[in-house]
């Protein structure tokens, strides 16, 4: 394999508008966004009680959700997979080898995550901008907005963290989507897929998709923090 070559012809792939290529890159990041848009607010809404919530068993919840993380992708997969099937107990939804069930996966995959750190943010933060919207008589749902914008930044981190794991996992989306050409391939299955027939030019340029995201985003983060930190200087 000569590996200039091949990166020169997954530059003409990505430049050329290859469509089998780009639509690889259009399910991976629908199914994305859209497990992550799902449980964004749960995800805020149960950080937030865990953070500032008094009740028995809260660090239990948190505890099964710190663990959660660690429980490998392909398991989660096998799990849907088990239940999803004909023979299992959802079986009648018909899911299995959909971009619904990679949807579902992927949220299973990522709300713990999301908990996570976003508790660790909101435990952080200052607790008397809470306290001082609420004595300012604002509304429990203002007074929430305005603690997230005083966390925004850890929040943010955390989300593109989350992002991060679920656009790049390959287990749990190779088990319930079936690694379907134009349905349910996205960016990690093709790379799996292409590298083990050799041919390397597309899994190449998917993962150049993958490190211009991660770029990306990361960079947003760093502009946003220097912005905000200038206008407090």
């Amino acid at each position: 394999m000569d590996i200039w070559q091949t990166t020169h012809q997954a530059i003409q792939l990505l430049m050329g508008g290859d469509p089998a290529l780009w639509g690889i890159v259009g399910v991976s990041f629908s199914v994305s966004l859209l497990a992550i848009g799902i449980v964004l607010l749960p995800a805020l809404l149960i950080s937030f009680a865990l953070a500032y919530g008094r009740f028995p068993g809260r660090w239990l919840i948190l505890s099964l959700f710190n663990t959660c993380q660690s429980i490998p992708t392909v398991v989660i997969g096998l799990l849907l997979y088990m239940l999803l099937s004909r023979s299992g107990p959802l079986g009648d939804w018909k899911m299995l080898f959909t971009q619904q069930a990679m949807i579902l996966g992927q949220m299973l995959i990522c709300l713990p995550i999301l908990v996570s750190m976003m508790h660790a943010a909101f435990q952080n933060s200052d607790k008397r901008a809470w306290e001082t919207a609420l004595t300012l008589g604002a509304s429990l749902p203002r007074a929430f907005m305005s603690l997230m914008w005083e966390s925004r930044f850890p929040l943010l981190a955390a989300i593109i963290a989350a992002f991060s794991r679920v656009i790049t996992e390959v287990g749990c989306s190779m088990m319930v989507g079936g690694n379907i050409l134009n349905s349910t391939r996205n960016i990690p299955t093709a790379i799996a897929l292409e590298s083990s027939k050799g041919a390397f030019a597309q899994g190449v340029a998917l993962g150049m998709v993958l490190l211009i995201l991660a770029l990306g985003l990361n960079f947003f983060l760093s502009v946003a923090r220097g912005k905000a930190h200038l206008r407090t200087n």
